[in-house]
Order: C-alpha cells, then sequence, then structure tokens
C-alpha cells in the first residue's frame, strides 16, 4: 500500500513531460535528496541525474572510491538501507567511511532499479540527520524505484529535458546542474582509454587508477577525467630502475620532488602511491 501523496506523485511521472516533482519526492519520503544512478556493475555506473548537493557529493564520493551502499544494491539487487552512517562498522567501506563526516549526509538508503534478475541501477534517498524510514517510505520508495525502472527502459528525454535543466529538478533545488549524462560518461571512458595507453594497463586498472589520484587528491572522478581529457593531466608508468618515482622527461614535472607543477605555480602535494604518478602538461 501506498501512500496518497506517492500515488499522486506516480500519476505524474507517467505523463510524457515528466514534471518537476523532486520536492514532492522528498518531502513524501522525508529525505533532503535523491539521486539516480545507471550501471551494469559497480565501478561502471553513471550518475544520471540527482537533486541536493547533499545527494550529489555521495555519489561523487561512492564513485570516487568505488565502494558505499549504491554499489552494493548495485552488485547484490537488493535494498541496501543505512539508518545512521556514523554506526556503520569501520571495515565494511573503509575508504568511504573515512570521508563521509566531511558531508552533510548521515544515513544513506538505496533501491535497486530492476527488471527480473538484471539490476539497471540504483535510486539513492539521502539524509542529513540519522533515522530509519517509516514503513511507508520504504514502501512508497520501493514503488518509485520499479517505475523508474520503467522509465528508464524507455526515457525518452527523461534525463535531458529541453529546459537545460536535470528532469525532475524543482526550479530552485540546491546543488550544481550535472551535466547531459551521456557526455559526462563518455568522458570517463575516454579517460579511462587515454590512462590505459598511458599506463600501458588494461581498462579496468586505468579505472583504478583514476580512482587512486582522484581519491588521492581529493577531486571528484568525474573532474580528473575531464583533466585526462583535455590534456592537463597525463598519468606516467611506473619508474624503471634507477628512476625517481614520478618524473617523466615532461617539462611540466619537477625533477627534484618528482611532483606536477604548472606555469606560475609551485609542485603540487604528492599524495599518490608509489604505483601512480602524474604529469600536467
Amino acid at each position: 500500500m501506498i501512500s496518497d501523496r506517492m500515488a499522486e506523485i506516480l500519476r505524474a511521472l507517467q505523463t510524457s513531460d515528466w514534471p518537476d516533482v523532486a520536492g514532492g519526492v522528498a518531502e513524501t519520503l522525508g529525505v533532503d535528496g535523491i539521486a539516480i544512478s545507471a550501471g551494469s556493475r559497480p565501478g561502471a555506473s553513471e550518475v544520471l541525474w540527482s537533486s541536493g548537493a547533499g545527494a550529489r557529493a555521495f555519489e561523487d564520493l561512492q564513485l570516487t572510491v568505488g565502494q558505499g551502499p549504491g554499489p552494493d544494491c548495485l552488485a547484490g539487487g537488493t535494498a541496501v538501507r543505512v539508518p545512521d552512517l556514523g554506526l556503520t562498522p569501520a571495515g565494511r567501506w573503509p575508504a568511504l567511511l573515512r570521508e563521509t563526516p566531511a558531508l552533510s549526509v548521515r544515513a544513506v538508503f538505496c533501491f535497486a532499479l530492476r527488471v527480473g534478475a538484471i539490476t539497471l541501477g540504483v535510486l539513492t534517498l539521502v539524509r542529513d540527520a540519522p533515522g530509519r524510514l517509516t514503513p511507508e517510505q520504504d514502501g512508497d520508495a520501493g514503488v518509485l524505484a520499479g517505475l523508474l525502472t520503467r522509465r528508464f527502459l524507455d526515457p525518452g528525454d527523461a534525463w535531458t529535458p529541453s529546459s537545460g535543466r536535470p528532469a525532475l529538478s524543482a526550479p530552485g533545488m540546491p546543488g550544481p546542474a550535472l551535466p547531459a549524462p551521456a557526455l559526462h560518461q563518455a568522458v570517463l571512458h575516454q579517460a579511462t582509454g587515454m590512462v590505459s595507453v598511458q599506463l600501458a594497463v588494461p581498462l579496468a586498472e586505468a579505472l583504478l587508477r583514476l580512482r587512486a589520484y582522484a581519491y588521492g587528491n581529493e577531486r571528484p572522478l568525474a573532474d580528473v577525467a575531464r583533466d585526462v581529457v583535455a590534456r592537463r593531466l597525463r598519468m606516467v608508468p611506473n619508474p624503471s630502475p634507477g628512476q625517481s618515482p614520478g618524473t617523466s622527461n615532461d617539462p611540466g614535472t619537477d625533477q627534484s620532488t618528482g611532483t606536477s607543477t604548472e606555469p606560475g605555480r609551485g609542485p603540487s602535494p604528492d599524495p599518490n602511491p608509489p604505483s601512480l604518478a602524474a604529469d600536467k602538461d
């Protein structure tokens, strides 16, 4: 049984114009932010849409570290509910939990977008205060995930409305707009391919290197990918015997420190593990 308010939202979402309902969804489910991601496996998901700065920041963090309730939901195809991130055992998602205190998010609820045994994506709800969803809210979220799955299979212009705003988002909703999903995903894939060639490693390892660099430099993975594609950032292979880590023949690298420099700036910090180095052209 779903709530009357969610029933109204679901009826509205079944129209062709995808009205602005983000505010109503958040209020009905008692959350502060919503995100929808797509992907066939953890580590290969893509944020299609988000509302609220907290939801966007949390999705970026999960994408960067490659772990969290979202990836677990995608892998298992079942809902993952975390009513209090502060009480989560440190060993469950160690990299994620080290960073979440800096975010506003305190509770996360992930629902799989599934067709039979196939999981297509995840509906993520975030809350700025710990606490469980009520049984009614939990049921509403599950039904919403089902509708989004059907719309996902035939999205039309659902994710890129002519207004330029992400679909479902209400005017004035906080948080920066997402770039067009197809472009955002293409940039990450292109950057992964470029790093694979630069380091002579398989694509899966190239993505791990990108993640390691993003995490070490406290940057969103998408921003690092854009820098790679724009050739502002170039990954350097592991040093050969006798060569200092992180050095190359590129004039943009400080040979004394093995860190990257740009004209007019001093050497940047070197947070990379020994197997990863970066050059800025």
